[in-house]
């Protein structure tokens, strides 16, 4: 799955460690996350885009295939 979790991260210039407490996940799970090794589950995802303030579909996108 493709996010753009590190765009919207840089944008409010919070590192990896700022928004993972905010989401109250590890810095490691974020890193997963923008790197696209792991895909939040679906409370997490819910989570990500309250804090962003947009909708879940806005932040991932499905991978090509």
């Amino acid at each position: 799955m493709k996010n753009r979790l590190k765009v919207l991260r840089a944008e409010r210039d919070w590192t990896q460690a700022d928004l993972a407490r905010q989401l109250e996940v590890s810095r490691q799970t974020v890193n997963a996350i923008e790197t696209g090794k792991y895909d939040p589950s679906l409370p997490l995802a819910f989570k990500i885009a309250q804090v962003f303030e947009q909708r879940i579909e806005d932040i991932f996108h499905p991978a090509p295939p």
